[in-house]
């Protein structure tokens, strides 16, 4: 049972190089989906294990057996191993609780604050623009989506650009990037290695994002020139946007530069093989994690003698 648990927390260390490879052998759009599923099902089934691993530990304790009504003693690998197992099971998901609420206040407060000052000002049509030094531009998520940007961002821009960047943040609003971005925090919170991982979907709601507002705009170097100019007038701009409102200003820009340049290629078979492989380590983490909460449950209804040994 025990040895079955490890296996969703070791596997998503895998996730990173796996995520990037993803990335570049599937479409955008479709690679946003793969990752944020895979992290979310990797994060699920490590935050089960773990669970399953604290319960362990506290069925072994005479107070708590009492509690879970065992009447045979848990049977489980040596206590030299699940007691510690336990113990550092229970500290990791305390620290992953408490940094994930912190978190969720911290951007729950950021997103309050912009749609606040976004509701404030007169808009044209979903377009919000901000009086500030700062140059930025970002979607902000809500009823009614907004695009906001500031007027120093404006003023960094030619027309043509301010055109293409709103093409952009659109893109992001009407495919939801802000859900995928979301789902990303909350899995970089359950495991360590997926804190790499997030930073990757985010990239590929960027590369998302621009490929929708190349189609949109009909000129792709129109699409790279914007986000240069964006990017390089508001790198050193401080931003009290949350970190799920996407902008175009955000990710490894001259590698978006760069997919935008190459030529649209088909993907072979091949390529796309290489790029299941996170499917498929995905898809082992979840039935190993199932397979061992399964056998946990059998061990603890043996202990309470519903079952036969």
């Amino acid at each position: 049972m025990t040895a079955l648990l490890l296996v969703p927390l070791v596997l998503p260390f895998l996730a990173p190089v796996l995520a990037r490879r993803t990335l570049d052998r599937l479409a955008p759009a479709t690679a946003l989906w793969v990752l944020t599923a895979s992290a979310l099902a990797l994060a699920g089934t490590c935050v089960a294990a773990l669970g399953a691993l604290v319960l362990t530990g506290l069925l072994k304790l005479p107070a708590f057996a009492a509690l879970g009504e065992l009447v045979h003693p848990l049977r489980t690998p040596s206590d030299h191993f699940v007691l510690p197992a336990a113990v550092a099971a229970t500290g990791v998901l305390t620290l992953s609780v408490w940094t994930l609420v912190r978190s969720a206040f911290r951007q729950t407060r950021a997103w309050r604050t912009a749609r606040t000052q976004a509701d404030r000002r007169p808009t044209a049509g979903d377009l919000c623009v901000v009086d500030s030094p700062h140059p930025d531009a970002y979607a902000l998520p809500g009823r009614p989506h907004r695009i906001v940007v500031t007027t120093a961002m404006l003023r960094s821009l030619g027309s043509a650009e301010r055109e293409a960047l709103f093409a952009h943040e659109r893109a992001h609003n009407r495919a939801c990037h802000h859900y995928f971005l979301a789902a990303a925090e909350l899995a970089a919170h359950c495991h360590p290695a997926l804190r790499t991982a997030r930073e990757t979907i985010r990239l590929a709601a960027e590369r998302a994002a621009d490929e929708a507002a190349a189609t949109a705009v009909g000129d792709r170097r129109l699409i790279v020139t914007a986000i240069a100019r964006a990017a390089l007038a508001g790198h050193a701009s401080p931003s009290d946007r949350p970190d799920f409102a996407p902008a175009a200003t955000t990710g490894p820009v001259p590698q978006r530069v760069a997919a935008l340049l190459r030529p649209v290629e088909g993907r072979s078979r091949a390529r796309r093989f290489t790029a299941f492989l996170l499917v498929a380590c995905t898809v082992l983490s979840v039935a190993a994690g199932t397979a061992g909460v399964a056998d946990f449950h059998h061990e603890v209804e043996i202990a309470q003698g519903e079952d036969g040994p």
